[in-house]
């Protein structure tokens, strides 16, 4: 109602009032219009009606019900959401509407409920019992367990009501709460509480992927919540200045994508969020293989995500990761196209796990390990992603690639032109994309074996530099093994034999020292020469 009505509405009944005429008419003489009833009254009235209605309710003189909420429909109907306990314990799956009429005619009850929950309250089991029950998956218990009635599964029965709290496998923060039977310790009801806004997006490369948003004024952003706030923006084809690159400052500032309906991208270049589709949908799962295979919550292990930048340059046929940041260029359309497929942000990402932990030096052998273990992580983030647009092979970038089949190759690498499949004496002198083929080579020999196979729908096929035939132990073992070097034995100046000897110490770790793990780790080793 708009203001100059409101205060003629106003005026006539303060006429009306003043000339003695508050019965059936207004100061129009037309009849007045009857409100309905207030939320006050329809509460008063539907509690009124529960004693009348105890067996529509399944309830008993025992049941108690507290107002949750009130809707009153423009007819003049009510409608009194109440939730349930029985001798003060909450009845969990006993909430009731009470319906009503204008008048406050009984117009039925929405319940779940198929019988009283009048059970017996006296619990068999300790609360201690039902913790350490319904605490799992790494979360921690929040506060201590509760009686409550459970009536959500099955016939209702006493229950203990516990909550947990921490991350969840993929880093989304985690609230749950479980109901353990008091009486037998059986789990009953598992919930989770937190929600996420889920949107969709239209990649180059991985087809149409679930991507976490966060929605603001006009639509939705690409700041992840779930994964620790990380965000993809638009470089807006600009570049960093050198001024940027040794001080931080004058650097160029990079723009928030928005969507109206969070459905972003239409696949092609055409529309600018394609990439970033890539680029988030890339940050997320590579977020998710660390936390799900190593238990590393973010790059930094300390929950965060990072920034990721589309668009940058022009022309420009590189990603980096410069210690704060991922950074892809859109490719020169000869070359290479984008550079934002599912094994490149894990390559990027990688990087900054490595600059976390051992943080190798860039040069030498140590910074072809380095350059191999993000090869290693960007291939088992491909493989864990799944995705049939882009099955998980050992092909390094063969989806961003336009004048050759990938960028590099884990089964053999010398097909590239320049990496070397075996490690010689003065190796640390060559380009370290080229001196990490050596553990590439390693860890698919390590993960497949040698020979011929197809894996990804591409052909591998691997030989070895002393002629042995070497069998894989499956690349979840050897990502693992490969992790724990990394992050324990590792060193800012490793070498390949150290690299030998740190790898067959985390395999002892892991699965023993006269375990067949080690031993194939160790044949791996000795297949590219490093011995």
């Amino acid at each position: 109602m708009n203001k100059s009505a409101l205060l003629a509405a106003a005026t006539a009944v303060v006429t009306a009032t003043a000339l003695g005429l508050t019965g059936a008419t207004t100061a129009t003489g037309a009849p007045k219009a009857d409100p309905g009833p207030t939320p006050a009254t329809a509460v008063a009235r539907a509690k009124a009606a529960i004693a009348e209605n105890l067996g529509t309710l399944k309830a008993t003189g025992a049941d108690a019900f507290a107002v949750r909420d009130v809707i009153l429909d423009a007819d003049g109907s009510s409608h009194v959401r109440m939730d349930r306990s029985i001798g003060g314990l909450p009845v969990l799956g006993g909430d009731v509407v009470v319906h009503q009429a204008k008048d406050g005619t009984w117009k039925g009850a929405s319940l779940s409920l198929g019988r009283s929950a009048n059970v017996s309250r006296t619990p068999k089991v300790s609360s201690a019992t039902a913790l350490a029950k319904g605490v799992t998956g790494g979360l921690k218990a929040e506060g201590k367990p509760s009686l409550v009635i459970e009536a959500r599964k099955g016939a209702p029965r006493l229950a203990y009501l516990v909550r947990s709290g921490g991350t969840q496998a993929d880093g989304t923060p985690s609230h749950v709460t479980t109901t353990i039977d008091a009486l037998t310790g059986a789990k009953l009801v598992s919930e989770q509480h937190v929600q996420t806004v889920g949107g969709d997006g239209k990649s180059l490369y991985s087809g149409t992927v679930a991507i976490d948003t966060t929605a603001v004024t006009g639509g939705f952003n690409l700041t992840d919540s779930t994964h620790g706030n990380g965000t993809t923006l638009d470089a807006q084809n600009k570049t960093d200045s050198i001024w940027c690159q040794i001080f931080g400052i004058g650097c160029p500032v990079a723009a928030k994508f928005l969507d109206a309906d969070n459905h972003w991208g239409n696949g092609l270049n055409t529309d600018r969020a394609s990439a970033a589709v890539d680029a988030h949908y890339g940050a997320a799962t590579t977020f998710d293989y660390f936390k799900v295979n190593h238990a590393r919550n973010g790059i930094f292990n300390d929950g965060k995500g990072v920034p990721s930048r589309v668009h940058y340059g022009v022309n420009y046929v590189n990603a980096f990761w410069d210690g704060k940041k991922m950074t892809y260029g859109d490719g020169d359309g000869v070359i290479a196209g984008p550079l934002v497929s599912i094994d490149v942000a894990g390559h990027e990402m990688s990087h900054g796990v490595t600059s976390a932990t051992s943080n190798l030096t860039y040069s030498g052998e140590s910074g072809g390990l380095n350059e191999a273990t993000s090869d290693i992580f960007g291939t088992t983030v491909e493989f864990y992603a799944n995705n049939t647009n882009d099955p998980g092979d050992y092909y390094i970038g063969e989806e961003i690639m336009k004048d050759r089949p990938a960028l590099r190759y884990m089964d053999k690498p010398s097909k590239d032109g320049n990496s070397k499949d075996c490690w010689y004496s003065g190796i640390g002198n060559i380009d370290v994309h080229y001196s990490s083929g050596v553990a590439n080579h390693f860890f698919y020999l390590a993960s497949e074996g040698s020979g011929a196979k197809t894996i990804g729908g591409l052909p591998h096929n691997s030989s070895t530099c002393n002629g042995s035939t070497v069998t894989g132990i499956t690349q979840a073992k050897v990502a693992k093994v490969w992790y724990r070097a990394l992050t324990t034995y590792f060193t800012t100046g490793t070498t390949y034999a150290q690299a030998r000897t740190a790898t067959l110490n985390a395999a002892t770790d892991l699965y023993g020292a006269s375990s067949q793990e080690r031993a194939a780790i160790a044949a791996a080793w000795s297949a590219v020469s490093v011995n």
